[in-house]
């Protein structure tokens, strides 16, 4: 049986380096192949040099970090929200009915989380729950209608400096 430290590389396949700058001595004295003078025969190249452009680390915003494109972001409906709404006689929800009692921003993506408890069996519509939320409602005999996502599949549309076609 073949164990971990019999292993060894095929035979060829590993070489020793070429040592250079040991002296005049044989092949690779005095400038070592870095030719004469210039930035490429001395060691002054900083690490992250980009040949003069401006580094990457310069280029990146610094206060706010970088935002990400394609985040999906959800506005927060709790069941304490929907229960309260459900004790003035609302018995089914959705993005509209969210946005008219100020919980959500119109046209904005609604999640509802599992904070509360709700007793109203009601019919929620919202475009993703929580398995709290989700849980809660059913139980208390209601329930959980999911809306599909404004895009197709996958990642939403870039947002914010994209390229236009013009």
């Amino acid at each position: 049986m073949l164990k971990l430290h019999d292993l060894v590389p095929a035979e060829g396949s590993k070489k020793k380096p070429k040592r250079v700058g040991r002296g005049i001595g044989g092949k690779g004295g005095k400038t070592a192949g870095r030719g004469t003078k210039g930035q490429g025969a001395r060691d002054t190249i900083p690490m992250g040099f980009e040949g003069g452009q401006l580094p990457l680390t310069q280029r990146t915003p610094k206060a706010k970090g970088f935002n990400n494109p394609f985040t999906i972001s959800y506005e927060i409906v709790n069941l304490d929200d929907i229960q309260n709404l459900a004790n003035e006689g609302v018995v089914v929800f959705d993005p509209p009915v969210f946005t008219n009692a100020r919980m959500a921003k119109r046209g904005s993506l609604v999640k509802v989380l599992g904070d509360g408890e709700i007793r109203t069996p009601v019919t929620v519509s919202a475009h993703k729950f929580s398995r709290a939320a989700e849980f809660a409602i059913r139980a208390a005999g209601g329930s959980c209608v999911v809306i599909p996502l404004p895009y197709a599949s996958g990642r939403p549309p870039a947002q914010g400096n994209q390229h236009t076609n013009r």
